[in-house]
């Protein structure tokens, strides 16, 4: 499959995720381990769980937003893996900008290492 397939297919289950506030399935789209790399502190992700409750946790700050269209441009790739910029825009407003790594595991694809762009 066509690396643009693949990551378009991801990112519209991520925000089918998102826009249901379904907790579980943004965790299923997070491999693990992964690592999230925020600018001054890394948090290695060892559990599914620990995705799903960061989430669950954070699903206040998506209130009242009812669409969430990815703008994917694909930075990189290999056999394994896809590093996709993505400029994430609910309701039509740019919000939040990321890298981020897939790679193709046993599970299929899912986000190795997520880091924070500015906007």
């Amino acid at each position: 499959m066509e690396p643009t397939t693949v990551t378009q297919e991801f990112f519209d289950r991520y925000a089918q995720a998102l826009l249901g506030r379904d907790a579980d399935a943004i965790a299923g789209l997070y491999a693990v381990p992964s690592l999230i790399a925020f600018p001054g502190q890394s948090i290695p992700v060892s559990d599914q769980a620990q995705t799903r409750d960061f989430f669950a946790a954070s699903f206040g700050q998506y209130d009242g937003v009812s669409e969430a269209d990815p703008d994917i441009s694909i930075v990189a790739q290999t056999g394994h893996s896809i590093w996709a910029e993505v400029t994430w825009s609910y309701d039509g407003q740019p919000r939040e900008r990321f890298i981020y790594q897939l790679l193709d595991g046993p599970v299929g694809w899912q986000i190795g290492v997520l880091t924070p762009l500015d906007l």
